[in-house]
């Protein structure tokens, strides 16, 4: 599907120098861009992250309880001389 979005002189030439720079199209900047407002929003931006939404919706944590991120990343205590 294609739309058309108007920029403003300036803020095209800025996006076309940020396309440049990490040579990327203005179209991926922008698809990052729409991805980034959806999430930001909670709305899935794809089935894999609706799925996610749906298994955590159905499934919360007990109350009391907060899920834990990876157990793997978390620093041992330290000791105390």
């Amino acid at each position: 599907m294609r739309k058309l979005i108007e920029f403003d002189e300036d803020t095209f030439a800025k996006l076309k120098q940020l396309g440049r720079d990490r040579m990327a199209t203005i179209q991926e900047l922008a698809d990052e861009a729409f991805a980034d407002v959806l999430k930001k929003h909670g709305i899935p931006i794809d089935l894999k992250d609706a799925l996610r939404k749906s298994a955590r919706d159905a499934n919360p944590a007990p109350p009391g309880k907060t899920r834990k991120s990876n157990p793997k990343k978390s620093k041992p205590p330290k000791k105390k001389s």
